[in-house]
């Protein structure tokens, strides 16, 4: 029963983007803090694996972006948002608590963006 609550609450965060476009209120969105945590590379990995490319991650550890109204923030990875907008866009509309209990602050969530071969680990936080 757990398992089936945890993946339906999951849904409805990844699906409920329409209340977030449907709410002229914009007032009523919290502002979300964006820390980048760790980024961790695999260099086998890359050597086994990646072409070789010129230019990668541009996020620094420590770097906060602010999220306002739900959006991306200005100079943050468009593939760390997408990685992350979901959370951030609940706990904008006040949500949280995600997978009952996962995080000390309910009011946060620790995501990784989806580069395989050099994640960065942030911490989003309703500010």
């Amino acid at each position: 029963m757990g398992y089936v609550y945890r993946c339906l609450r999951l849904w409805r965060i990844f699906c409920n983007f329409a209340l977030m476009n449907d709410n002229n209120d914009s007032k009523s969105l919290k502002r979300v803090r964006i820390t980048a945590m760790r980024q961790t590379v695999y260099r086998d990995l890359m050597a086994r694996y990646e072409n070789p490319i010129e230019h990668t991650c541009d996020i620094a550890v420590g770097q906060t972006f602010i999220s306002v109204d739900g959006e991306r923030p200005e100079g943050l990875c468009e593939s760390a948002w997408e990685s992350m907008r979901p959370f951030v866009q609940a706990l904008a509309r006040g949500e949280g608590n995600f997978y009952d209990g996962w995080m000390q602050n309910p009011q946060s969530a620790m995501i990784s963006c989806n580069d395989g071969f050099r994640p960065v680990s942030f911490y989003i936080e309703t500010i």
